[in-house]
């Protein structure tokens, strides 16, 4: 397909689109999906039939709408009228109220203006809400494409990489490691074998950015993966998506199998000398496949268990080539640095943080859901603009970022800016873009023991400090909860925590200790309650009565 019959696609779908007065969107991500917006568009369709609507207005399935506390959703163009909570029932009385009456019901309903939405700035999430998942001619009426396009007819490889070095990109798996310094070092590699291989392999728990972003743009994860595989000089990619996540995995089989018909992957890619193809691997699940080497040997068909670097991945990776890995969201900014050139991105964000952070807001907060803010939003715009504020009026205590791999940021930091350094210096990190806010009602030693407990379980059992030292750890805070610790066993853990976290073959041992390391750091006195006098002042911890009087023997 020629960069002409791309225009010619997308002036058709416009054209079929300026035909209808009205547009109604439903929201077709996992969360409105699991709560049943799959059977919307049937019961839509028969109720506009019924009022003779039909020809006035279209009915789309779109990717994900962002409130996913509050779905199922669905809105109403030109109006930008979102209607929350949408139950099967209510639709036929939704469609007379607001278009045969004129009077639209208030009740579970809210708009484009709304502070969560209205902070926002989209670039990975940008037509999440226009643009049916399972279409390429939607994505490419939308401006799909248009980025390889201009790549493989206009530029170098060496200046796709300079465009994306301009830009400032780190990978937005966690790392935050520079982007194109990451490319570039895979295109110097003298080997006529590379791969491009797309993290998709997202286990934070609270964790939904990467999943969100397959299930509703797959076309555009794609596109970033092709560009990239030109400027490096690969043929073959891989996205190694974990079995967790169906929805998102069908969505990518069905975009690959079209842009395959189309030639936007496969030989001579619209016309041009390049090849590039993409197969999906599908894991079984193991947090540490999330860490490069893991997730190598597990595509390869071993077990996911990471290795100790150099050499690094971008110089002998995949089957003992050079292998560019990048996580989804990395990929899915890459068309609009080429469409609108790295500069552009770079005067987004903060010095040292450019572009923005897709966030899964998750916790004690209002409105749940998927967020992109440029860096440098502090966590309390995050939390009392974007997130509505605290549940039930609660105090707000702290806010996890980065996942197990994180730490709890408390109340004093609440306009800290959030990007790597900032994060960093009090004791968390980015991570992936987990944001897990906790009121008062949170123990913190509680919260530090279930983090430790996930990270105990996922652990490879490869290298000993986190095999053994994970599970040691894990034991010292259940007793803390449970009353039974003493101060010895407060010290044993943090001398632990430093020696996992310094001696650990990877990323999962190396960062395992950042919540129990930062929940002593900023609610030690939590941790002293427990030990000393024998409750938890959050009141979430059983302590028994003979756990007081054993402490003591």
């Amino acid at each position: 397909m020629t960069l002409e019959e791309l225009k010619e696609i997308s002036q058709k779908q416009l054209d079929t689109f300026s035909n209808y007065k009205y547009k109604i969107l439903i929201c077709s991500g996992a969360s409105c999906h699991s709560l049943g917006s799959v059977s919307f568009k049937k019961i839509l369709d028969d109720t506009l039939s019924r009022y003779g609507l039909k020809d006035d207005v279209l009915v789309i399935n779109v990717g994900c709408l962002g409130l996913c506390g509050k779905g199922p959703l669905m809105r109403i163009e030109p109006e930008g009228v979102i209607y929350t909570n949408v139950s099967l029932d209510k639709l036929p009385e939704i469609i007379e109220r607001h278009f045969v009456k004129g009077t639209p019901s208030d009740e579970n309903k809210t708009s484009k203006d709304d502070p969560f939405y209205k902070k926002q700035f989209y670039i990975v999430l940008k037509d999440f809400d226009k643009v049916d998942p399972t279409s390429l001619e939607q994505y490419i009426a939308s401006g799909g494409y248009s980025a390889l396009a201009k790549v493989l007819t206009e530029m170098s490889r060496q200046d796709v990489i300079e465009e994306i070095k301009k830009s400032g990109l780190r990978g937005r798996g966690g790392a935050g490691f520079p982007t194109g310094i990451k490319w570039e070092t895979v295109a110097k590699q003298n080997s006529e074998i590379k791969f491009v291989v797309c993290n998709g392999d997202e286990g934070d728990p609270g964790a939904f950015m990467d999943r969100s972003v397959m299930e509703s743009m797959p076309y555009r994860v794609l596109e970033g993966m092709t560009i990239a595989a030109y400027a490096v000089g690969a043929t073959q990619g891989y996205i190694y998506v974990r079995a967790e996540y169906p929805l998102a995995i069908e969505r990518l089989n069905r975009a690959i199998k079209e842009a395959r018909r189309v030639g936007l992957l496969g030989a001579k890619i619209m016309g041009t000398p390049f090849d590039f193809d993409i197969n999906i691997r599908v894991g079984a699940g193991a947090f540490v496949c999330g860490e490069e080497t893991a997730l190598i040997a597990s595509i390869e068909g071993r077990r996911g268990m990471p290795k100790q670097r150099p050499p690094f991945p971008a110089e002998k990776g995949l089957w003992g080539y050079p292998t560019l890995i990048n996580n989804v969201e990395t990929f899915a900014n890459i068309y609009a640095i080429i469409n609108n050139g790295g500069e552009w991105f770079a005067s987004i964000g903060t010095e040292k943080g450019k572009g923005t952070k897709v966030f899964a807001l998750a916790g004690k907060i209002n409105n749940t859901g998927l967020v992109e803010v440029p860096m440098g939003v502090t966590i309390r715009e995050m939390i009392y603009e974007i997130g509505g504020g605290i549940q039930g009026g609660k105090k707000f205590k702290a806010v996890q970022t980065g996942g197990p791999s994180g730490g709890c940021i408390p109340e004093q930091y609440i306009d800290l800016p959030i990007d790597y350094d900032s994060l960093r210096q009090v004791g968390s990190i980015m991570g992936s873009g987990g944001f897990i806010v906790m009121d008062e009602s949170t123990c913190m030693v509680d919260v530090a023991k279930f983090f430790m407990e996930f990270c105990a379980d996922e652990s490879c059992g490869k290298c000993v400090p986190c095999r053994v030292g994970t599970i040691t750890m894990k034991n010292i805070l259940q007793k803390i909860t449970e009353g039974r610790a003493t101060m010895e066993d407060f010290h044993n853990l943090k001398d632990l925590a430093y020696m996992v976290r310094d001696m650990s073959l990877c990323g999962l041992g190396q960062t395992a200790p950042n919540p129990v390391l930062s929940s002593i750091n900023y609610f030690e006195d939590e941790y002293i309650a427990h030990i000393k006098e024998k409750r938890c002042p959050a009141g979430v911890c059983q302590i028994k009565t003979f756990d007081v009087v054993n402490a003591y023997l």
